[in-house]
This record gives C-alpha cells, structure tokens and sequence, in this order.
C-alpha cells in the first residue's frame, strides 16, 4: 500500500429490512472494511451474498441501516465520494454517441464544454476508441460498448473505481483482453484512479488481477476470508502460486458453513439458531446429471476443475453441487467433490427408484420440504396455499429470496412426488394414494 489511510472504511456496516411485525431479516451482517490506495480489491461471493449491495454502501449509492462508511476519515454523508462505478450491463445512452456518452459525467458536474470534449477524447484515446468518437452504441461490440463503459467512469478521475462484474456479459477472449488491459493502465500510472473495487464471481479473474481478496458468506453477508495475492505481475495462470490461490477460495466458497482452515460440518445442517438452511438453487435433473458425471470420473474429481472441464463458472455450477451434497448424494472434502454410496445408488436407479431415494433424501436432510410435507398431511383436505409456506419463509429471508425457495421446494416436491401444485390456484396438495403420510409419520 503506497499510503497507510484507507481511502474508503466500512465500520461495521449492516443492511436489514425491517418487516410489518417487527422481525428484521438481515441481509449484511455487521461489516468492517477498508480500502487502501495503491491497490486492487476483490470481493468475491456466491450469488445472493450480498456483494453488489455491499458495493451500493461503500459507493454511498445505499445507506447502510447501521454503521457508517467515511471517506478519507470523514462520513460519507457529508459529501459524495470522488468514485465512479462500471456495470455489468453496459448501460450506455443509446440516442448519445461514444463522445456524448463520455462526456456525459462531466456535464452533470457543471464541465464546460471545450474541457469536457478535450477530458474525454483523451480518455476514448486511453481506452483504445480513438475513431468512434462519432458512432453509436448500436454500432459497437460488447467489448467496445464495455470500454465506453470504462472511459465514462475514468473520465471523472475517480479515486476509486467501482465495477460489479464487468467482464461476465462479455465472450471469453473479448473479457480476457480487457483484463489485460485494465492491468495494465493501472500499472502504467495512464488512469488517476488511485484503487480498483472488483465486484466477481470468476476466480480466477479475482487472483489474476487482485492484489487483495475478499470472500463473502451469505445468509447473511459475512466477511469469511480477506487476504493479499503474494505473486508478482503478470501472473501466470499455470503457475503452482497461482493455483494454490484459486484451490484456496474456492475451498472456501464451497464449504459455507465453517471456517476456511476448520472441518467443514454437515451438509444440510442450518448455520445458527433455528434458521432456515437455504435450498440451493438447482433442479433434480442438474443433481443427477452432476453425479453422473462423478461416476464417469470415478466417484471424485476437482470441484474446480471439473467447472474448467464443462465450461462454466464456479458460481453457476456451486449451487448444483451444494444440492447433491445437501441430499447426501455427495461430500465435498478438501476441494474435491466425492460421490457418496448413495448419491450413487441414486444415480444408477431406474427412474421410480430415483424418485424414492429423492423422496427420502428430502424428508431426512430438508427442513422446508419436511415442514410442507407435515402441514399437509395434518389439513384434512390434504390442500394449503404456497402463499402460507411463502409467509413462513418471508421472516427468515427477502421477499425475492423466500420466491426463490419456494420455487426450489416446489420443483423438489413434485419430482419426488411429496405432493401436486397447482400453479393457477397456486396451491399445493397431497397426489393421490399417496404413500408420503406414512414416511412422514415413520
């Protein structure tokens, strides 16, 4: 760090919604964070840990419902911090030209306009645009629609540039090259930004450009790791160095309910006082579709290689594997995914057979589908609308959040047939001779 007094300090930041009963369902935990100039920063999550509303406070976007951001020492409400953020989405003006679309900032801070032209021709030229001064958006690829994105947030000269995932809308190649670059107007002293805050998911992308890394928990947002990269630039992705880093967060994005050096604890367990564990976002097919695989692989492989081998990023493919194990299909031990005997049993049953491990899977380890199974069976016409379990799930979780597992434990409940929805009347039933109220008793 080049300077010893944080640009921006978090302390002990929290974002809660308050609900009509009183009952708060907090979605940040109390926060302290800070960054230094000098620096890149990494903040890293599954999706829904809360890192782009972390970013929303430290913007001053967002007001945190407790603590306090300061900037430069001062709190952040007494004047906007000199920061400036690129989105995921590209988010350009599309009636405004390349050269519009940059000046755009500066007109809304009061630049006349011979400055702001000359401002922003000079960063069109940083950024590799100089000669589409005069195109529009819709002329442009998604890596030049994203520069634009970057020459409108640099072009203010912010101290601290934000960005939230600005790589992912972008191909493979395209993201890679504009990495490269970014790495290296920042090590070339060409921009005045004097931090990067990296919002992502791609781990990879956070140990190649980071010079700090920060891992969040969720449920709520928690800080779980926060460490600096050891390893010189430009880094090689092959290195040992390099991938000891990536085997390291991602050890510690999949074992959520422990500490990152700890033993993890069993899957499906909640992480603190009567909580809900929340249901991984995946469907029955993805599971079984994932234990396939293991067996093909001889029942264990790298869970970070095995992402790398399908193509897919860590966050889309962790939300499978936290299911299977969740089910005690599989057991996640030092970074590696392992088939366990009954995540294989189910693998290689025929399709009734699947639905009656599934069934029983549930009904041991599933708090929510255990609870909608007993609630049914008690009603005497066997029916309730999901609007009752949705009430329940709404004092553990956000009204987005509770839809979402709701929509998990439906798509689960009907697979394993613990019961019927009907989507018009939005209600859920007991299937007829049924056999479930006798296994819920047992």
């Amino acid at each position: 760090m080049s300077d010893s007094q944080a640009i921006i300090e978090a302390r002990q930041v929290e974002k809660f919604y308050e609900q009509p009963d009183g009952n708060r369902i907090q979605v940040i935990a109390p926060t302290d964070l800070s960054v230094y100039p000098g620096s890149i920063v990494a903040l890293l999550g599954p999706s829904g840990s809360g890192k782009s509303t972390l970013l929303r406070m430290l913007t001053g976007l967002s007001t945190p419902s407790a603590g306090e951001v300061l900037w430069h020492g001062s709190p952040i409400r007494t004047g906007p911090p000199n920061v400036s953020i690129v989105f995921q989405s590209f988010a350009l003006f599309p009636w405004l030209t390349v050269l519009e679309n940059v000046e755009a900032p500066l007109r809304a801070r009061g630049v006349g306009p011979e400055e702001r032209r000359k401002r922003s021709l000079k960063v069109l030229d940083t950024v590799g645009l100089d000669g589409f001064e005069a195109a529009y958006p819709k002329e442009l690829s998604g890596g030049m629609k994203q520069r634009v994105g970057f020459a409108r947030a640099l072009v203010v000269g912010p101290e601290i540039l934000f960005m939230d995932e600005p790589f992912s809308a972008l191909d493979v190649l395209t993201a890679e090259n504009l990495r490269s670059e970014l790495l290296e107007l920042w090590h070339n002293k060409r921009i005045e930004t004097r931090a990067i805050f990296l919002v992502t998911h791609n781990i990879e992308e956070a140990v190649l450009l980071a010079d700090r890394v920060i891992v969040l928990g969720k449920n709520p947002a928690r800080i779980r790791t926060d460490f600096p990269i050891g390893i010189p630039q430009p880094r090689n992705r092959k290195s040992r160095a390099f991938l000891e880093y990536v085997d390291y967060i991602y050890k510690v994005l999949t074992r959520p309910e422990t500490a990152p050096d700890g033993v993890p604890s069993q899957p499906g367990v909640p992480s603190g006082g009567g909580r809900y564990p929340m249901l991984p976002h995946a469907r029955s097919g993805g599971i079984k579709g994932l234990l396939e695989m293991l067996i093909d692989q001889e029942g264990r492989t790298d869970f970070y290689r095995l992402a790398d081998e399908l193509g897919l990023e860590i966050d889309d493919l962790l939300p499978i594997v936290e299911a299977a194990a969740m089910l005690g299909f599989l057991k996640l031990e030092e970074g590696d995914v392992e088939i366990t005997p009954e995540g294989r049993l189910y693998a290689e049953a025929d399709i009734l057979s699947q639905k009656q491990l599934f069934r029983k899977a549930v009904l041991d380890r599933v708090t929510l589908l255990q609870q909608i199974s007993r609630a049914l069976n008690s009603k005497k016409d066997h029916s309730l609308p999901d609007e009752f379990f949705r009430d329940v799930l709404d004092e553990h979780f956000s009204k987005e959040e509770s839809d979402r597992q709701m929509e998990t434990a439906i798509d689960w409940g009907r697979y394993a047939e613990l019961f019927d929805y009907d989507a018009g009347q939005k209600r859920l039933f007991l299937p007829e001779e049924s056999d479930v109220a006798a296994e819920v008793e047992g």
